[in-house]
């Protein structure tokens, strides 16, 4: 579809993503490469995040284009000035209970403002997150399309969970079986996920609360997507994810796999649009003129994302394992990393790495990714920083957190070999050993060369004009956004 002609023409998708850093920036990337197949945006932030983005990339970020448009709904949690990710619990049953009242006002505005240039909204693109955008859609009698911004492992591994409950796996019996090896066990009968363990699968199950909201909330949220989805989204590409998909597509309504978001980006040729960003923390450009002078693949990159916290202690324990290995490091510490404490390294620590180290609050992490001195990464295997690793050939050190981080490291450790998982609990001493390993170890080596053999497979899935997830945009488009059926 041409961008060009009267603006009232166009198809109107109003993208609306889960209130979380990661969530944000691959809706915003997906809203980018709609607007440029030609469809009017607008983008749904949360008040809250709004404000945090206006702080971090200046009041003028979000004056958007005529043909993308910004607009807000409050997230119903009491007001709150801090610069940090809100905890997750409270904000899902916050958006679930309280967000449907001013989206559809927002959506009747929208479609109130029609003599003003604004197209009739003809789709909503929402997070797997967000489904009490269903009744809104229902109202308005159009397509409602989720986009599950996590892996299709991790997203297979949600709809498992009703399974996992018809069976007796959850909630847990008791607080012990966190601990006596319970979660070690294996499961035979999930296809696409041989030898997943219970402790690989999406986190929230790790409660022996029968009443745990986030079990509840993610029961709810995987159902809905079974039942009334026209489509799921999946930010991976066919290569990589093969038998998850196959797996997934016999659960779902149709899957339509358009990753990596990142890559296919690489297509869009409106600077105005790419200049719409999405952090919500002030990046730090310098870190790359550091890089420069650093040789090739020289560089571990430390990035643990948006959401995770640690304790002081893991903190610490981290910086010696880095300043251990004796080698080059670019560590992202942001403000609130530390649960309820400032992030303070050792003077010691500080003075010794010097040379060897730079600390960052935030940066621009593909671009960092992609610097031909990055040798390894250090990461809590969340999907985004995940997938563009891959894309850029570089494997990990994995320390998931929660949610479906601990499946993203199982299937980088075990499916595609680019992986090694550090112990929950942090000691320096193995962070020196598994940093060293992936830096100029032999297995570093061969997960080297895995990663860049994964690399040319994701650059092939957004080739024009056949990659299999540039082709997968247009059958999107046209099977469910612009079918008349729908």
């Amino acid at each position: 579809m041409s961008s060009t002609g009267p603006e009232l023409d166009k198809p109107h998708a109003v993208c609306i993503p889960y209130p979380a850093q990661g969530h944000v920036s691959a809706m915003l990337k997906l809203a980018k490469i709609l607007s440029h197949k030609g469809f009017h945006i607008t983008f749904v932030y949360t008040e809250y995040n709004h404000r945090r983005l206006l702080k971090s990339r200046g009041p003028d970020s979000l004056k958007g284009l005529p043909y993308f448009r910004f607009e807000t709904i409050p997230d119903g949690l009491p007001p709150c000035d801090a610069d940090s990710t809100q905890d997750i619990p409270p904000l899902c049953e916050s958006t679930t209970t309280t967000c449907l009242g001013p989206f559809k006002e927002l959506l009747t505005k929208l479609n109130d403002t029609c003599s003003s240039n604004v197209p009739p909204v003809s789709c909503i693109f929402s997070d797997g997150c967000m489904s009490f955008i269903l009744d809104a859609a229902q109202d308005l009698g159009i397509p409602p399309v989720f986009f599950w911004t996590y892996a299709a492992c991790g997203t297979l591994g949600y709809m498992h969970y009703c399974n996992l409950v018809d069976k007796g796996y959850i909630p847990l019996k008791d607080e012990s079986c966190l601990t006596n090896g319970y979660l070690e066990t294996t499961l035979d009968w999930i296809p696409g996920m041989k030898d997943v363990r219970l402790r690989d699968l999406p986190s929230f199950l790790r409660t022996a609360n029968p009443d745990d909201y986030m079990i509840k909330f993610t029961l709810q949220e995987a159902e809905r997507s079974k039942q009334y989805a026209s489509a799921i989204v999946v930010n991976t590409f066919e290569a990589l994810e093969k038998e998850v998909l196959e797996s997934l597509q016999t659960l779902v309504p149709p899957v339509y796999v358009i990753g990596p978001l990142h890559l296919l980006l690489k297509h869009v040729d409106d600077e105005n649009l790419m200049d719409l960003g999405s952090n919500l923390w002030k990046e730090e450009p310098k870190c790359l003129e550091w890089l420069d002078s650093k040789k090739p693949n020289s560089v571990v990159y430390v990035n643990f994302g948006s959401i995770t916290v640690m304790t002081l202690n893991h903190l610490i324990e981290f910086a010696w394992g880095l300043a251990n290995s004796q080698l080059d490091f670019l560590w992202i510490i942001r403000p609130d990393i530390v649960l309820g404490e400032q992030a303070v390294l050792p003077p010691e620590f500080m003075e010794e790495t010097k040379e060897r180290g730079r600390l960052v609050s935030w940066c621009q992490q593909e671009q960092v990714l992609n610097h031909p001195a990055i040798g390894g990464f250090l990461t809590h295997s969340g999907w985004n920083s995940t997938l563009e690793s891959i894309s850029s050939g570089v494997p990990m050190i994995c320390w998931p957190f929660f949610a479906e981080q601990p499946t993203n490291c199982w299937f980088c450790c075990t499916k595609l070999g680019i992986g090694m998982e550090i112990n929950n609990n942090v000691k320096r001493d193995e962070v020196e050993a598994l940093v060293r390993e992936l830096m100029t170890g032999e297995k570093g080596k061969e997960m080297k060369k895995r990663a860049l053999e994964w690399k040319k497979l994701a650059e092939e899935a957004v080739k024009k004009p056949a990659g299999s997830s540039y082709v997968n945009i247009d059958k999107l488009i046209n099977e469910i956004l612009l079918s008349p059926k729908h």
